[in-house]
């Protein structure tokens, strides 16, 4: 059984990573992505989960351990298989869709791996760049877009076929 303090400080570190992948799963949702608020706030939990686990939950300053170096490959292996189920190739359209949501699974289990470690103001500011990025690059994609669109059709096609050597 864990001390009391030591219980509490695991329980936070739990919650923040929940709050942290919920945040971000909340921008997927709005969106209509497969990978949701739920979803992240689970991958985000189990990534800290881990974490702690490697380091015997202990709450000390993370050091440089062995067993946590491989828990969090483990994690970032195990979690781009997840990612990889989210990316869908459709050949006939020359688009594969969901790269931003397998990107967005990714990087919220490393924010999990961060909080799992306690380290908070490197979760906050991952966050805050994390949001941003899927906020401000969605406009500036769409923007991007709409003059792509605007171009005749002949020019999008000659700029969308591969290249031959």
């Amino acid at each position: 059984m864990l001390p009391f303090p030591v219980l509490m400080e695991v329980v936070i570190r739990m919650l923040v990573a929940v709050a942290i992948g919920c945040i971000i799963g909340i921008d997927r949702d709005l969106h209509g992505k497969p990978t949701g608020m739920k979803t992240l706030g689970l991958v985000s939990l189990g990534a800290c989960l881990a974490t702690m686990s490697a380091m015997g939950f202990s709450v000390a300053a993370p050091s440089a351990n062995a067993d946590v170096s491989r828990v969090v490959q483990g994690i970032v292996t195990g979690i781009g298989f997840l990612g990889a189920g989210v990316i869908i190739q459709n050949p006939d359209q020359n688009r594969v869709r969901g790269l931003t949501t397998a990107a967005s699974i990714w990087v919220t289990a490393a924010v999990g791996i961060v909080c799992g470690l306690g380290l908070w103001s490197v979760a906050l500011a991952a966050t805050v760049i994390l949001i941003a990025l899927l906020t401000i690059g969605r406009l500036i994609e769409k923007s991007l877009h709409r003059q792509w669109l605007q171009k005749p059709p002949a020019e999008r096609e000659a700029r969308s076929l591969p290249d031959e050597d």
